[in-house]
């Protein structure tokens, strides 16, 4: 379980958080047979075999990828691998655990004290302590249904990686940003889906409360775990509702008890599900039929050679090499392939960086999430981009003809020139035609260009959008500009 730390949660109080969270690896087979991991709507108890199903005199067999995996994950959260770990047996009795205990680690995990540094409260940098990251199997799913429990075991032994923080979160809002972030690792790392809908993901919280005496003194609450929250905003919203609850409690004088909470998101309340147990309870000892995992530390260092560039480090990158601003890179660096899509382009285009990052940021982002669609499912390449921003360079298009042709790449998955063409869109720049359409817009109204000669110089944006207007924005602004201004102030 996660230890206690402070964190400022109320005026009264102060809050002791800490987050688990356990993530389905991305592996082909389960954690101790051959059974396939895909599972997800796959017929219900199709994906099982004697040792899923916990048949007389059947053995586990360690899945290598994912103890792979699990070390990848610890060493981009800066953990320590333990050359010598331990598989141990968690004792329980339900429905969805066939062999009445589930093989974990305890005394003996993977990897141990890490960190991850998120944005805190205060806007500085705050460092949240991973106590450890450890490789055990998932469970079976458990459906309630009119009066009876139906058991699917298609989960059941799938790999699952948990990941224990030390209670070093202050806030709702710092365990979200944790949780973002450390999604967002494991998916560049490609070890976890991140997709919590389907269960992927699920998180944890373990919260107290304590006052300041109590702080100053190294004493803490009663803890209170709440547990198999499928959302990030579940999670914020749950610890906003503890500590909220506990705290009316004990302004009524009142003692929390140390249970096991659910959240019941259409109530928007956490229930409680069971008194909590202890570690006692579960009667761990090491699993006989498993040899302990001992790893090389050239094997390890072969496993931390093979990590990809991480976002915060991509983030430093983007703002040095690219000159783009940090929020920016930040936005580009939320998705792996996003990141590696921007940075195909910034090649393909000679431009500067910074064009790719606003196009891609602003109207590319508002088209994707318009559809809500991935970038890497796109008919637009990379090159496609970079095309169609060198035609805005050249003049061929304006900027807001540019933003039109990119929807209709996207929607079409033609080639800008091909749009431009097949749409007449090509950017009109004939001063002599332009020329005309200028007057005529001024003959056409004095009164504006009386207020202009008055002093009220922003009419001259006004005047703009006249004449794009009459050339359906086509007109080359810079030109358009040059001839209003020449224009007015001669009159």
């Amino acid at each position: 379980m996660t230890a206690n730390s402070t964190v400022v949660a109320t005026g009264t109080y102060l809050a002791v958080i800490g987050m688990e969270v356990h993530a389905q690896l991305q592996t082909a087979s389960k954690m101790f047979c051959s059974c396939s991991a895909d599972y997800w709507e796959a017929a219900p108890n199709s994906h099982v075999c004697p040792v899923c199903l916990a048949m007389p005199g059947v053995l586990p067999v360690i899945n290598e990828h994912a103890v792979e995996q699990t070390v990848r994950s610890g060493l981009a959260l800066h953990c320590q691998i333990a050359p010598f770990s331990v598989f141990a047996r968690k004792n329980y009795s339900y429905p969805d655990l066939p062999k009445g205990y589930q093989i974990s680690q305890y005394e003996l995990p993977l990897c141990h004290d890490g960190f991850l540094v998120i944005d805190g409260d205060d806007g500085q940098p705050r460092r949240i302590g991973i106590r450890r990251a450890h490789l055990e199997e998932d469970t079976g799913k458990t459906i309630h249904a009119d009066g009876v429990s139906l058991v699917d075991l298609n989960r059941a032994g799938v790999p699952l990686m948990e990941i224990v923080t030390e209670s070093d979160l202050r806030s709702a809002d710092e365990a979200y940003r944790y949780l973002v972030k450390l999604r967002t690792i494991l998916r560049y790392l490609g070890v976890n889906s991140g997709d919590m809908e389907k269960g992927a993901m699920r998180c944890e919280v373990n919260l107290s409360l304590r006052t300041a005496e109590q702080a100053a003194r190294g004493e803490y609450g009663v803890k209170v775990e709440v547990k198999n929250l499928n959302s990030f905003k579940a999670v914020r919203d749950s610890i906003a509702y503890e500590v909220a609850r506990q705290t009316a409690l004990l302004d009524s004088g009142g003692t929390v008890q140390q249970v096991t909470m659910g959240w019941d998101e259409d109530r928007r309340r956490t229930i409680m599900q069971r008194s909590k147990e202890s570690s006692e309870d579960y009667r761990y000892f090491p699993e006989p039929d498993l040899p302990p995992l001992e790893l090389s530390s050239q094997w390890i260092d072969g496993v931390r050679a093979s990590l990809p560039e991480l976002p915060d480090a991509k983030v430093e990158r983007f703002t040095g090499e690219y000159a783009i601003s940090r929020l920016d890179a930040e936005a580009l660096t939320a998705e792996r392939s996003v990141a590696e899509w921007f940075e195909d382009a910034v090649h393909a285009y000679s431009g500067p960086p910074r064009e790719v990052a606003n196009w891609v940021t602003g109207e590319l982002f508002a088209l994707l999430n318009a559809q809500e669609g991935d970038i890497t499912a796109l008919d637009l390449s990379p090159d496609d981009l970079a095309a169609l921003l060198t035609l805005v360079d050249t003049g061929v298009i304006n900027r807001n003809t540019g933003k039109r042709v990119l929807a209709e790449m996207i929607s079409t998955g033609q080639p800008p020139e091909v749009i431009i063409d097949a749409q007449g869109l090509a950017q009109v720049s004939d001063e002599a035609g332009l020329a005309q359409i200028v007057d005529s817009v001024l003959a056409a109204n004095p009164d504006a260009v009386t207020k202009y000669h008055d002093g009220k110089t922003s009419l001259l944006g006004w005047f703009m959008g006249q004449v794009m207007k009459e050339t359906r924005g086509k007109a080359n602004p810079d030109v358009v500009r040059g001839l209003l201004a020449e224009r007015l102030d001669h009159r």
